[in-house]
């Protein structure tokens, strides 16, 4: 589907500013978590929260901001086919992205939204999604919720599509209502979050992230798009915000590399 305003999109890239800021070493992640493949700050909460992606355990797991392990809760009613990404609500509630399509054969997608953090186990409430006729099975790792909608980022080398699904627990037929493509500068989405003043969007890979601001509704590519580099490239699947101005992101570990915790100042 092309929509008549994605002419716009290519003069936007001529707004892109790229520098370089520092990432700071936070501290390593839980020893038993090699593949994290999500952060996430809650509300009501003093833990930051991760799970594990495909082949890995059904469970979500809350550690400090000293790489202890504090909270491993099993998923009891949900199997993790291929976890990707965190969000949550401002009611305390996080939601976890099922959606990883590697092979591009899936044709339902799901978010698991997750309210019960005391016991070693919990259960979760089902939102399924399908893509609209005639679109191809996409692999997606990124999301994140704004105004009571989950907007889902497909993960793409020249483009990414983005789709639009209701929180509300049951089946939905989601709705395309953006495209962007991508110049050298940028790649594929790993991970998406938005701040908690609504103003800012951030976009991750592996060396950088995309930042997003001055957007109206979710025109979000019709905003101010600025791109911030790392100097680090390692496998970074994790991002959410600490606050309006600073982002926390993780790795996966590989040997001696990454398995860590980070702060970025987006400003």
């Amino acid at each position: 589907m092309l929509f008549p305003f994605h002419k716009l999109f290519l003069l936007t890239l001529l707004l892109i500013n790229c520098k370089t800021t520092p990432l700071t070493t936070i501290t390593k992640l839980p020893h038993d978590l090699k593949e994290a493949s999500a952060i996430e700050k809650l509300a009501g909460s003093n833990l930051l929260w991760t799970i594990e992606d495909a082949g890995n355990k059904n469970h979500i797991y809350g550690f400090d901001l000293h790489g202890n392990l504090k909270k491993s809760i099993e998923i009891s009613n949900v199997k993790n086919k291929d976890w990707e990404d965190l969000t949550s609500d401002q009611h305390g509630s996080l939601y976890i992205g099922d959606f990883g399509n590697n092979k591009k054969k899936r044709e339902s997608f799901f978010i698991y939204k997750v309210s019960d953090f005391e016991n070693d186990k919990s259960s979760a409430e089902k939102i399924e999604f399908i893509l609209p006729k005639k679109t191809k099975s996409k692999d997606f790792e990124s999301f994140f919720l704004l105004k009571d909608h989950f907007y889902i980022f497909s993960k793409e080398n020249k483009k990414t599509l983005v789709f639009k699904v209701p929180n509300s627990i049951g089946k939905h037929t989601a709705v395309l209502i953006d495209e962007f493509k991508f110049d050298k500068q940028l790649k594929k989405i790993t991970s998406a979050a938005i701040s908690d003043d609504e103003q800012t969007i951030v976009l991750l890979n592996h060396d950088r992230v995309m930042k997003i601001s001055n957007f109206k509704n979710d025109d979000f590519f019709k905003g101010s798009l600025e791109v911030l580099k790392f100097k680090h490239d390692t496998q970074k699947e994790g991002l959410c915000f600490k606050n309006n101005h600073t982002v926390y992101i993780t790795d996966e570990r590989e040997k001696s590399e990454g398995g860590k915790l980070y702060e970025f100042n987006i400003n």
